[in-house]
């Protein structure tokens, strides 16, 4: 087998120093935000801002913007199945299946589809962080899984606003 290797330019530079600072300062903005309401789920709070903000990069501020807007969108759906899950019966693997597939289901019927995987994500991580931090309201952990993905999606947007790459160096 032959492998062929790409020249990297200032653009795929670029991209990659784009994608460390949003990545480093969604992780900082959800972890401190997190840990003023719940410190045993900061460290995750911060990597679900990350996932968030490197979803919703995108190579111009249009692109940028739909994509957070249907990330912080299909976020919701998966906050408020899963919360609603959680209020009334205990986790079970089964119950989250359940609930992960109801959430892309509402997201093809609410017309997220693009975002559907990434909000059954998001009732995944609800029920799992629930289940290990029972003292966590099942309310108070969407309400931070949602905030936390729309810090990342906002930072994002804001980079790209500020800092706009080439479409060929994506």
């Amino acid at each position: 087998m032959h492998y062929k290797f790409a020249i990297i330019t200032r653009a795929h530079i670029s991209v990659a120093a784009q994608n460390a600072l949003v990545g480093l300062a969604a992780y900082l903005a959800a972890f401190y935000f997190t840990a003023l309401f719940h410190s045993k789920s900061s460290t995750i709070g911060g990597l679900w801002s990350v996932i968030s903000a490197i979803v919703v990069l995108q190579a111009t501020t249009r692109e940028a913007w739909k994509s957070a807007l249907l990330r912080v969108r299909g976020t919701l759906i998966g906050a408020i199945v899963g919360s609603v899950y959680l209020y009334f019966l205990a986790f079970s693997a089964i119950g989250m299946a359940l609930s992960m597939g109801i959430t892309v289901l509402l997201c093809d019927l609410l017309n997220v589809p693009d975002h559907g995987r990434l909000a059954a994500i998001t009732v995944a991580l609800i029920m799992v962080l629930s289940s290990l931090n029972p003292e966590l309201s099942p309310f108070v952990n969407a309400a931070l899984r949602f905030l936390e993905s729309a810090i990342g999606a906002g930072i994002a947007v804001l980079a790209v606003m500020v800092w706009p790459q080439s479409e060929q160096a994506t």
